[in-house]
């Protein structure tokens, strides 16, 4: 009797490693849209670091990612439990959010054009490194959080029928793997560079035109994946806007604008016009903050 109630028990918890092996490959598929934006975002985030803070700056905001998804999925299952309505607005603010950092991203870029660049090493340089090193982790842990919440909200979308436990540990898994899976691979082409140099001493001559296609390439790469992490904050905030925003899903399917190519380019101009929207009522107001706190 023993031996068969254990039997049965292995056969439950069989059957329930299946199911949440097909719900974590379903949820995967979903979500590997919102995981390239992810990566393209957070690589750009090294653009311009030397090299010896890299990977230094990856893991600390590897380790912010993590700590955002501990955070999320288990506030996402308690919404999704006693408060399901509140997810559109939250992800709505999310993605305006998301706008608002690429449309002051530009303009800071756009402002700042002419600016002097540093020429001496000094310690003063080294102490603006440091804190333009810290800003860049916490806007990327920032980022990180709203794609994440995205994530973790289409993950909630695809086990929504699944009993809590088994929904908790597809979320979970959801949340470690896309965190491996994304500064695993950021890692990786921030130092591509270096393996160009490693490849570059080889005694070969196609490991050395190897290397230096690296090298060539790398700053090329970097910049590439600037401008799409540029794009992507518009892409998706935009995406979120447009899907949770009715009269503006229903003006866009109606016209099928909604899908492809176009659906894409709907999603980046939504985007900049939200984000422009976002930053004429709030760049103001922390403008304002800021000369209230310098005269306090």
């Amino acid at each position: 009797m023993a031996l068969a109630s254990l039997f049965t028990l292995l056969d439950d918890i069989t059957s329930v490693l299946d199911d949440v092996a097909l719900m974590t490959k379903m949820a995967a598929k979903k979500t590997a849209g919102v995981v390239g934006d992810d990566l393209a975002l957070n690589a750009n985030q090294v653009t311009g670091v030397s090299a010896d803070r890299e990977l230094p700056i990856v893991w600390k905001v590897a380790k912010g990612s993590f700590i955002n998804k501990v955070i999320l999925v288990p506030l996402a299952l308690l919404i999704a439990f006693f408060a399901p309505a509140l997810i559109p607005p939250l992800l709505m603010i999310g993605g305006a959010y998301l706008c608002f950092e690429g449309v002051e991203k530009l303009w800071h870029k756009i402002t700042h054009r002419h600016g002097g660049e540093e020429t001496h090493d000094t310690p003063a340089v080294a102490a603006d490194e440091i804190i333009d090193e810290k800003t860049k982790i916490k806007g990327a842990v920032r980022t990180d959080f709203i794609l994440s919440a995205e994530i973790i909200i289409i993950a909630l979308g695809v086990v929504t029928d699944m009993p809590m436990l088994q929904k908790a540990i597809v979320m979970a898994m959801i949340g470690i793997g896309m965190t491996v899976f994304v500064y695993g691979l950021v890692a990786c082409i921030v130092k591509l560079d270096d393996v160009g140099e490693w490849l570059n001493r080889k005694k070969s001559v196609f490991a050395q035109a190897l290397g230096r296609g690296l090298i060539l390439s790398v700053p090329w790469l970097m910049r590439g994946l600037g401008v799409l992490g540029m794009a992507a904050m518009f892409m998706v905030g935009g995406g979120i806007i447009a899907h949770n925003m009715g009269f503006v899903h229903e003006w866009l399917h109606a016209h099928h604008w909604d899908v492809g190519l176009i659906g894409t380019l709907a999603s980046l101009v939504i985007g900049v016009i939200t984000g422009a929207i976002v930053c004429v009522v709030v760049l103001p107001i922390m403008a304002w903050r800021e000369k209230r706190q310098q005269a306090a």
